[in-house]
């Protein structure tokens, strides 16, 4: 007896906690079927950094231009994949493993951190949820994801997503991503480009391209290894993104920063 054992019934009585919540909360929540069809006007999200900014004295920023899937560059759209949720077309919108093993670090720093969120559950988060860290908010967020994978595509919860994601100050989906940090449209972005727009996402109000961040460069450089890895794109493809990265990134940096993350 020790530690473990102790730690188990932790996480069992976790799971148990979120499974009430769930029964609880279920016919509260929103409905996922609307969102086949419409796009949402807003977002929780959006609407949450409109309210940091009137808090602030500011006027709240929003660049917003909706795009298909067939009009965001391949290469940007795998770039997100392999960064975010490379199981995406694998599971039903929730990764049990991811799950457990955020559970578990949970217990160890005492604290519910980020990770384990799949696209799905991510997306559910930017539309209906905030951005704090409770037990209630993951639970929230688990019932909503499989909301989403009962009523929608993979193809359209990816669509949602890559317009949706915070890519920036007052920032909202890939296209508008795009025409803030390279000028170009979501259609023309190169392999490096996309590695730079996925690399953003845990802090993308931080890791700005112009930001000397290197905690950027180096997950957009990891992720053209893994676009190679996996061929999504050709070793001299790969090469090429990188001589780009180092164009486009490689001013010099700022103090080194942490992998802190604006959820």
């Amino acid at each position: 007896m020790g530690k473990w054992p102790r730690r188990r019934k932790v996480l069992l009585a976790l799971a148990g906690l979120l499974l009430a919540l769930s029964v609880y909360e279920y016919v509260t929540l929103p409905d996922a079927e609307p969102l086949a069809k419409d796009n949402p006007k807003t977002t929780a999200l959006i609407e949450q950094r409109a309210e940091e900014a009137r808090e602030a004295g500011k006027k709240a920023r929003r660049r917003q231009h909706w795009v298909p899937l067939t009009s965001i560059s391949k290469h940007a759209v795998a770039a997100v994949l392999v960064s975010e949720d490379a199981g995406f077309y694998g599971h039903e919108g929730v990764d049990s493993s991811e799950v457990r093993k955020a559970l578990e670090e949970a217990w160890e720093k005492r604290r519910l951190g980020r990770g384990a969120s799949t696209i799905t559950q991510q997306l559910a988060k930017n539309l209906w949820l905030s951005t704090d860290r409770s037990l209630l908010r993951k639970a929230k967020e688990l019932i909503l994801a499989h909301r989403l994978e009962e009523a929608l595509t993979k193809k359209r919860i990816l669509t949602l997503y890559l317009n949706v994601a915070e890519w920036g100050q007052g920032v909202y989906g890939i296209e508008a991503g795009a025409r803030e940090h390279f000028g170009v449209s979501a259609s023309q972005l190169t392999v490096a480009q996309g590695a730079i727009l996925a690399a953003m996402l845990p802090a993308p109000r931080k890791r700005s391209p112009s930001s000397g961040s290197r905690a950027l460069k180096r997950r957009a450089l990891w992720i053209v290894d893994q676009l190679e890895s996996v061929g999504r794109i050709t070793a001299a493809e790969a090469d090429g993104a990188r001589a780009d990265l180092d164009r486009l990134l490689g001013r010099k940096p700022a103090a080194e920063d942490a992998d802190d993350d604006d959820s």
